[in-house]
């Protein structure tokens, strides 16, 4: 939701739509939205996000949605060395998320 356009501008309109989200997590948890499975996990559908009254382009709205899977392996390195300050105190939940998600982002740069 912090992603920008090719003019640096916010793609989503701010903190307080972001309640537009949790609306969309609490439809999914009682069966009333769907979810697009990606190599990030679950987003939603456009079709399912309360966009009402938003003065947001379809466009924008797909850049939001979509997974640039070659970016984010690119930010992967990051992750890892912010999880490596942590030692043998980190989850080990936390570290099979991360090899889980570098496979599935492997998989879709594929």
């Amino acid at each position: 939701w912090f992603r920008r356009d090719a003019d640096g501008n916010f793609l989503w309109p701010g903190f307080g739509e972001n309640s537009r989200v949790l609306e969309w997590v609490f439809d999914r948890c009682t069966g009333r939205a769907d979810a697009v499975d990606t190599p990030i996990g679950l987003l939603p559908h456009a079709s399912d996000l309360n966009l009402k009254g938003l003065d947001i382009t379809p466009a924008a709205i797909g850049e939001l949605l979509s997974v640039d899977a070659s970016s984010w392996l690119n930010d992967l390195p990051e992750v890892e060395a912010h999880y490596a300050r942590f030692g043998k105190h980190l989850p080990k939940e936390l570290a099979v998320q991360l090899a889980t998600l570098r496979d599935e982002l492997t998989k879709a740069n594929d």
